[in-house]
């Protein structure tokens, strides 16, 4: 199902319980994969090198990455186990410290995307390549500052696709936000000048601005970048406060070469990622920190308007691990 559009988000607020059991079920074919492929590595008080290449290589068979598997392998080798009656007791006590090494990974990441730019507004670039969910996150990220009572107002940067206009217009109708946005194939630029304009004018806590997805130029998608920040620049020099990348979990390592083209092009400050539940690749997510260290301000595990939020990284990593 298609998550650019407005899905249903009737029904009360959810609670922390529910968030936690939303991750555990978003999750849940992350960690029957890495537990399957590390099923069997059990019955010795300390691992052996073959026990040791064979978890390394179901941790990159998870999506975790090659340098996270390495450090997470590099933690078990010197781990000690107690001697257990039960298969069962060695294959917990292994994955408690993956889990652990998993939180290392996560903790210094973990970082809200906070509003905290003056004079306001503070400008967010949100980019990504079509198709990854962007649209439906600008707006969950819209709804996340208004349950922090910040005021939001959206502009369609993203000109050159008539839908994506559209789908913003109708997200801040049902958010009840202002929106600015220009004619379809127009000048992204001009959009965001009226936009910061505007929200300046009218005191506005956060600006999130759309922009076109597309990578098969990517000359021509940096050029247009760099002349929204010109353009920002003129208006507010701090401007743009953050560049947010986008991406969509289910494509798993293509994901992390997505962050390399956009931290050349775009000057990515930070990453969201979607689609996180019912995908059996939401390692990545720990890739990505290991290898980049980007702040990851907010996780999507469902098609919700309240189905974004940032994540706490020691129960993310026992959900990830299987273990509650």
């Amino acid at each position: 199902m298609s998550t650019d559009g407005p899905q249903s988000d009737a029904g009360a607020p959810e609670t922390g319980n529910d968030w936690s059991e939303r991750l555990f079920g978003g999750f849940r074919k992350t960690s029957e994969r890495l537990a399957g492929n590390l099923a069997g590595i059990v019955g010795a008080t300390r691992l052996t090198d073959a026990q040791l290449d064979h978890l390394e290589d179901a941790l990159i068979m998870s999506d975790l990455g090659p340098r996270a598997a390495a450090r997470i392998r590099a933690r078990l080798a010197d781990e000690r186990f107690e001697r257990a009656g039960a298969q069962g007791a060695d294959e917990r006590a292994i994955m408690e410290v993956v889990a652990r090494e998993i939180a290392e990974i996560l903790r210094p990441v973990a970082k809200p995307l906070d509003v905290v730019a003056f004079p306001r507004p503070q400008v967010i670039l949100v980019i990504g390549v079509n198709g990854s969910g962007k649209t439906t996150t600008i707006a969950k990220l819209a709804h996340l500052f208004q349950e922090q009572d910040y005021s939001v107002m959206l502009a369609a940067g993203d000109t050159f696709r008539a839908a994506a206009i559209g789908q913003l217009k109708v997200w801040a109708d049902r958010l009840s936000i202002p929106i600015v946005t220009g004619p379809e194939g127009g000048d992204p630029a001009s959009v965001v000048f009226d936009a910061v304009k505007a929200a300046t004018d009218t005191g506005i806590d956060a600006l999130i601005v759309d922009t076109a997805g597309r990578l098969q130029n990517k000359r021509e998608l940096m050029d247009e970048l760099a002349k929204i920040r010109r353009v920002l620049g003129r208006l507010n020099p701090e401007a743009p406060h953050d560049v947010v990348l986008v991406l969509d979990a289910t494509n798993g390592q293509n994901a992390l070469s997505q962050i390399e083209i956009f931290k050349e092009v775009a000057g990515v400050s930070g990453l969201i990622m979607t689609k996180l539940d019912g995908t059996a690749r939401g390692g990545v997510l720990v890739a990505a920190a290991e290898q980049y260290g980007l702040p990851i301000h907010a996780i999507g595990v469902g098609e919700k308007i309240d189905d974004l939020r940032p994540f706490n990284p020691d129960l993310l990593a026992r959900v990830i691990a299987g273990i509650a």
